[in-house]
């Protein structure tokens, strides 16, 4: 058999040999001990080691490597474009990309797009960099998170590493599970827009040489259209670092909130001052990104502490959103405002148990329940994304409906599969029954209910409303039932770990048990122990895993566990490459080429 022709240039393929050629294990290992000794001296408030480490980490060329594969293969948004309009790069350009990082002044503006806002009719703005810049930011963010992992507090859980929504929820439950308390649920107006430069950037508190970069990216400006808008406030959404940048700026919320609950005046049932450390753990300030609550069974302590917070966040030229702004109460009626409150999509609420003849039973306080479930407003926007993919589907076979519904359904109820959510999908499904009846009416105008349930509807299972295909030799495409999901508790992480404390065996377990992750991904994560097939490191917080065939289906492979594991998406893409080999010290002397090209001293060259 002859070899087929190559079309790219010696330099193309040179460079697409050494981007396969790197070895990604080693740059990783010498990466996260950096990493790992940044978080360590900045627990112990070493700034000199901390600076030295991280200026080391910058200039790193596996650093480089790292962050420059991370925006260009691993994520999503590797094909949108910035102001230059530079996207998907090729390995010869990634290679240059690696050579070319460097931290400076010179930045380009972002480039604004505007995106729907879940649940209103407002859009957001994010500001897309160029590719140099998201790779810069990519390598900056490497030497910043580690130092501000080991700063952070334990209370705060948005836009971290190894933290989710259901970690706060579950802060929250421990905080009120015993006593009922009143509540402030407060929203920051337009976080990411208003940030004061100056504050943050004193905040921040590095070296001049990056503090300059940052403030590079702060002013850099907007392109919207063909029109440059300056920025003197705020922190642009969509940067690579955008996010750690809010989480600096609103650093120190739960500590002043701590200290100042050092100065009330608060009492034990039996009458005696509480000390200083009762005092700082009856108040409880949870906080994701630019939502946060705080609790406590006082109102005026939660007043006060609504007061300080509003002051205090002046000083970033931040303040409270008035219209989601609101004080209750976890069991009782407070202000004509209902018990409980919404927090990321969950509502959290109190309610009395046993008999109510009176007041007080016994001296004691009457029981009550706390009972977290999906909120109303989560309910219809589930069940109006489900209407919508229906409606755009009615002229689509049953099996394309089923593969567009799916995703929809698996996601939404596994965010909320932690909590009691059971009533709720029962309802929900029950609704989308009806949703699925009407479309196949609209598919068949001439034929009634019944018609349509005993053609798109089976039992499976003791089930008679499954909706799935009839196929004959084939397993039925079965849509998935909300009421299906497994209600499990999830387990919250520990206040002050980090995955830069190199417990690696800890966090790569939490991965298989996140309520949000697949059951075949769990059960292959358990299976491989953590670790990626391929080049056999754990996988990380943040890392993409892609599920891969070990036999491809066009040789053979089927989908079944046997032949399935876990990889990295970039040791996905070299197994994908070398056409299904595992090998990785594989030669590149080994690939076929014309009789044109030759090798000299490693170098492919024109014959």
């Amino acid at each position: 058999m002859g070899c087929k022709p190559i079309t790219e240039s010696p330099e193309d393929i040179n460079a697409q040999l050494n981007w396969i050629m790197i070895d990604w294990d080693d740059l990783e290992k010498r990466v996260y001990k950096l990493q790992k000794r940044i978080y360590k001296a900045s627990r112990r408030d070493d700034v000199k080691t901390v600076r030295r480490l991280q200026k080391t980490l910058t200039k790193s060329w596996a650093a480089k490597c790292l962050a420059v594969r991370r925006v260009t293969q691993d994520n999503q948004g590797k094909k949108t474009a910035g102001v230059d309009g530079v996207k998907s790069l090729t390995p010869k350009q990634r290679l240059n990309l690696i050579d070319k990082l460097k931290l400076g002044t010179k930045v380009k503006p972002t480039r604004r797009v505007w995106i729907p806002k879940p649940g209103t009719e407002e859009k957001r703005p994010l500001g897309i960099p160029t590719m140099y810049d998201r790779a810069l930011q990519g390598l900056v963010k490497l030497a910043l998170e580690p130092e501000w992992e080991a700063k952070f507090e334990p209370n705060s859980y948005g836009f971290r590493p190894g933290r989710s929504c259901q970690d706060a929820i579950g802060a929250i439950f421990l905080a009120i599970n015993k006593k009922a308390k009143y509540v402030l649920d407060a929203d920051i107006a337009k976080c990411f827009d208003r940030i004061d430069h100056e504050q943050l950037l004193n905040k921040l508190n590095t070296y001049p040489t990056l503090r300059k970069q940052i403030r590079a990216w702060l002013k850099a400006g907007v392109m919207d259209g063909k029109e440059l808008f300056p920025t003197s406030e705020g922190t642009p959404q969509g940067g690579v670092i955008s996010p750690l940048l809010a989480n600096i700026a609103l650093h120190g919320m739960e500590n002043e909130i701590n200290k100042l609950a050092e100065t009330f005046d608060m009492r034990g049932p039996d009458g005696k001052l509480l000390g200083k450390r009762d005092k700082r753990k009856s108040v409880s300030l949870i906080r994701y990104a630019d939502d946060f609550v705080i609790l406590h069974e006082d109102i005026t302590i939660v007043q006060r502490c609504k007061e300080f917070i509003s002051e205090w966040l002046k000083d970033m030229g931040l303040e409270l959103k008035p219209s989601k702004t609101r004080l209750a109460h976890t069991l009782e009626e407070y202000n004509k405002e209902k018990p409980g409150f919404d927090f990321l999509g969950f509502n959290v609420r109190q309610h009395k148990v046993g008999k109510f003849n009176s007041g007080r039973v016994k001296g004691k306080l009457l029981g009550f329940k706390t009972i977290i479930t999906p909120s109303k407003e989560s309910q219809k926007r589930h069940y109006k994304k489900i209407a919508e993919t229906i409606e755009k589907h009615k002229g689509k076979a049953q099996a394309i409906l089923i593969r567009n519904l799916n995703p929809i359904i698996r996601g939404w109820c596994n965010y909320f599969s932690t909590v009691v959510s059971q009533k709720v999908f029962e309802r929900l499904w029950h609704l989308t029954v009806w949703k699925l009846i009407k479309w196949g009416l609209k598919r068949h105008r001439n034929k009634g209910r019944k018609f349509i349930v005993s053609k798109y509807f089976q039992n499976i299972g003791g089930n008679n409303w499954a909706f799935a295909t009839r196929q004959e030799g084939k397993n039925p495409m079965r849509l998935l039932q909300h009421s299906d999901t497994t209600i499990t508790r999830y387990v919250k992480v520990k206040d002050d770990a980090s995955p830069y404390n190199g417990d690696l065996i800890y966090w790569s377990s939490r991965m298989g048990k996140h309520p949000e992750m697949s059951t075949r991904t769990a059960l292959l994560l358990k299976k491989q122990k953590g670790k990626c097939a391929h080049c056999g490191l754990f996988f990380k917080e943040g890392d993409v895993i892609e599920l891969d065939h070990i036999i491809p289906k066009s040789k053979g492979g089927k989908n079944e566990y046997k032949n399935w594991q876990l990889l990295h998406r970039h040791c996905h893409d070299e197994k994908t490459r070398n056409d299904g080999s595992l090998d990785r010290k594989l030669s590149h002397k080994s690939i076929k080429f014309p009789k044109n090209y030759r090798w000299e001293n490693d170098i492919l060259v024109t014959c």
